[in-house]
């Protein structure tokens, strides 16, 4: 059956309401695909409806995209627009509200030169640390949401007809973001005070590592001193609460920049600059990655891992239990939003300010001497299965179980 309008209008509320709180005055960023103009449109009707001064809608386009790859000079992705740099950043500086509206095929960019790929993600992440920093300390409130489109409904679905499939992943991210209850805020707000339940207890416990044991996976990450766990609402610097993704399982932190140790292999795809990379192993020593491994997508991760110095390291450790809904469903999304919510998972590449005690006022240099790592990128990737377990090492060498068997063990 085809989505009715109902349904996307109580979407776009819930992004409103729930994802960034739009509040009143306040001006709102939407980036968004000309392929889900509905959808951003709804965003925009609902962000007025609430008092914002000014929706300003990014449109993209898939396509173009493509053939921006395909056929332009090679400069262009080493020069990220100093137009756009000076925009997003004249949009933090006014207390904007930033919603990413993600729906692009996994397979958008494959077979184009991973040079091209690593070139954009690098100058791109070079011009835009000022929205970045921003964004990872809660400055601003931004939430990335998903739209379904016919080609990511074609990776996810592909037995299925065309609209049935498109219908299918719509049902599926509603299902996901707890739409389908009757309440959905509310049912977010119990939801909230269930993750941060578990915030508290490992924020009790103050452990100095953690153990990872599953096939193809020994790694122990320690934490800095004064690591903070999070989960689901955080608030902005106006002490307004936001959820940064939606849907969101997960309850993390930051590990300490030189204290990985070991080896962690994937248990699901990780859709990257357009390209799937897939069955790959990540070898650490120091805090530092030494060698990677890959049956699908190799260069590409080398292309990541050699972003710049700060991803040959980690910036998020993230707990997700295996019994989770969006686990549960059995659904392969090939989309980190909703597969990184169905799997404990690390994040290549920058912490979060947010993930040490004082961290939202320190500066970059304050913040690299409290272990926390910088880089210009953040790409998490899934390690989680029902036979991992997770040991926590208290500062006195005590060791207690997290996880048993892809699960709490609390």
């Amino acid at each position: 059956m085809p989505i009715p309008a109902q349904k996307l209008e109580q979407y776009a509320e819930l992004i409103i309401k729930v994802g960034v709180n739009v509040q009143q005055g306040q001006e709102v960023f939407v980036t968004c695909s000309i392929d889900q103009a509905e959808l951003g449109r709804l965003i925009a009707a609902q962000a007025y409806e609430v008092g914002a001064a000014n929706v300003h809608m990014e449109w993209t386009d898939d396509v173009t995209s493509r053939l921006k790859y395909e056929k332009a000079a090679d400069r262009i992705f080493t020069e990220y627009p100093e137009y756009e740099r000076l925009k997003r950043n004249a949009f933090v500086d006014r207390g904007a509200a930033f919603i990413a509206v993600v729906s692009s095929s996994p397979d958008l960019l494959k077979g184009i030169s991973p040079a091209r790929i690593g070139n954009f993600q690098k100058a791109s992440g070079e011009a835009l640390q000022y929205y970045r920093r921003a964004v990872q300390s809660d400055q601003n409130s931004w939430t990335v949401v998903a739209a379904a489109s016919q080609a990511w409904a074609a990776k996810v679905f592909p037995d299925a007809p065309a609209d049935e499939a498109v219908d299918k992943l719509w049902n599926a991210i509603f299902e996901s973001v707890r739409l389908n209850t009757p309440d959905p805020v509310q049912a977010w707000t119990a939801h909230n005070e269930n993750l941060h339940a578990k915030v508290h207890i490992l924020n009790e416990k103050r452990y100095a590592k953690l153990h990872y044991r599953a096939p193809g996976t020994d790694l122990t990450i320690e934490l800095p001193e004064k690591h903070l766990w999070v989960g689901a609402a955080s608030e902005n610097k106006d002490d307004v609460p936001f959820m940064a993704n939606m849907p969101t399982e997960e309850v993390f932190t930051v590990p300490y920049r030189n204290g990985v140790n070991g080896y962690v292999s994937s248990t699901k795809p990780l859709s990257y600059g357009g390209n799937i990379i897939d069955g790959f192993k990540i070898t650490f020593e120091n805090g530092r990655i030494v060698n990677t491994e890959a049956e699908q997508g190799g260069e590409i991760l080398e292309q990541l891992v050699n972003t710049d110095e700060g991803s040959h390291y980690l910036g998020e450790v993230a707990l997700v239990p295996h019994h989770s809904p969006i686990s549960e469903s059995n659904i392969l999304f090939y989309n980190t939003l909703f597969d990184e919510n169905a799997s404990n998972h690390l994040a290549i590449g920058s912490g979060y300010a947010f993930n040490v005690e004082g961290g939202k006022k320190m500066s970059p240099e304050e913040l690299v001497a409290a272990g926390v790592n910088s880089s210009i990128t953040h790409v998490d990737f899934m390690i989680g299965s029902p036979e991992m377990d997770i040991d926590g090492i208290l500062a006195d060498g005590t060791t207690e179980p997290i996880f048993r068997k892809g699960n709490w063990a609390f």
